[in-house]
């Protein structure tokens, strides 16, 4: 009895060993990678998953999902429509959280659609796969404004244009890439859109000479409209006045100096003027008393004539004495003068006063 109880004791046991055992080695094999793969899917799936693109630069972005560890690494796939399969991308099957992935090189046809997706991964655990949606490149890419450079020439302005040097843009050249240009001018508001097929020198003709315009540029192609315009530079189509403090100091000054001198040129013609008169009427009165000297012989000379070309000097004494020197000096008028000019009527009145007396 005490063999058989012994016996049974021991298979019994033996028994709950091996089920130890297998329930152990189950969930070691539960967690233990089986052809390259995880057996457990227990992390949270990455979230927010998308591609950006600017000027043909592809890149696609993502989070962690809630609660995954900080040693877990990401893989990233791509899925090409055209061709229908999976790939891997190379430099970005062990993305840490925070990381990116250029997806340029890998979207290597421009026209073709294509699709991302990421994975979440430890040691021993995997997530599921987060995809993205669709992307076009050429048709979802956002276009950058190129490097510009304004200056004047004349009635004119010269634009030259510096395309960034990406690869993918390099490729949009082949599909027709057009500039598109607007022009402001400063001084009232006023502006212009011009659109034109990409090229390194535009000129804007028919402008103002000497006025200040404000240029911005963005790109557009037959397939995409997603443009970013550029800042605006400025400038003026001929060279401006100077505007400076000093500058307009200096201009202030020459304005004041010329009205000042005008001033004074008017000023001093007025004192001339004046003087001129002054002077004038000195003059004018000054040969006054050299006139009246003057006058008796021109009165003489006047009588001269009127008696018939016989000079005064030489007229018969009783009738030159009948008006003294002394009168025709003192008299003012020409009415001292009138008996020299009727020496009939002076002699016929000396004869009647003779015979009478």
């Amino acid at each position: 009895m005490r063999r058989e109880t012994a016996s049974h004791s021991t298979v019994h046991g033996g028994k709950m060993g091996l089920w130890t055992v297998l329930v152990l080695l189950t969930a070691q094999l539960g967690n233990a990678p089986m052809d390259g793969g995880v057996v457990s899917v227990s992390l949270p799936a990455p979230t927010n998953v998308s591609i950006t693109s600017f000027n043909m630069e592809h890149t696609l972005s993502f989070l962690p999902g809630p609660e995954t560890p900080s040693s877990a690494r990401f893989a990233v796939e791509i899925l090409q429509f055209r061709r229908n399969s999976w790939q891997q991308v190379a430099g970005c099957l062990e993305l840490t959280a925070g990381q990116t992935c250029s997806l340029t090189q890998a979207f290597n046809e421009t026209f073709d659609e294509y699709e991302a997706r990421v994975q979440a991964f430890t040691p021993n655990q995997t997530s599921k796969w987060t995809a993205s949606k669709r992307f076009q490149p050429l048709a979802d890419t956002v276009l950058g404004p190129p490097d510009l450079s304004v200056s004047g020439c004349g009635n004119c302005l010269l634009l030259k244009f510096k395309a960034p040097t990406t690869k993918g843009l390099q490729q949009l050249r082949d599909h027709h890439v057009d500039l598109v240009i607007q022009v402001k001018r400063t001084r009232d508001g006023v502006q212009f859109t011009l659109s034109q097929p990409y090229k390194e020198e535009v000129t804007i003709t028919y402008l103002q000479p000497g006025v200040e315009y404000c240029v911005s540029v963005s790109l557009k192609t037959l397939f995409n409209f997603k443009s970013v315009t550029g800042e605006a530079h400025c400038a003026f189509t001929s060279p401006p006045q100077p505007t400076d403090s000093r500058t307009s100091h200096l201009l202030h000054s020459d304005t004041a100096n010329q009205t000042l001198t005008v001033y004074v040129v008017y000023s001093l013609l007025a004192v001339f003027s004046v003087l001129g008169c002054l002077l004038g009427g000195l003059v004018v009165y000054s040969t006054r008393p050299s006139f009246r000297l003057v006058r008796p012989w021109l009165s003489r000379r006047r009588s001269y004539l009127f008696l018939g070309g016989q000079s005064p000097e030489r007229a018969p004494p009783e009738r030159s004495g009948q008006i003294s020197t002394t009168q025709l000096h003192e008299g003012d008028s020409a009415e001292c003068l009138l008996p020299a000019h009727r020496p009939a009527e002076a002699l016929s009145i000396s004869s009647d006063e003779g015979q009478d007396g």
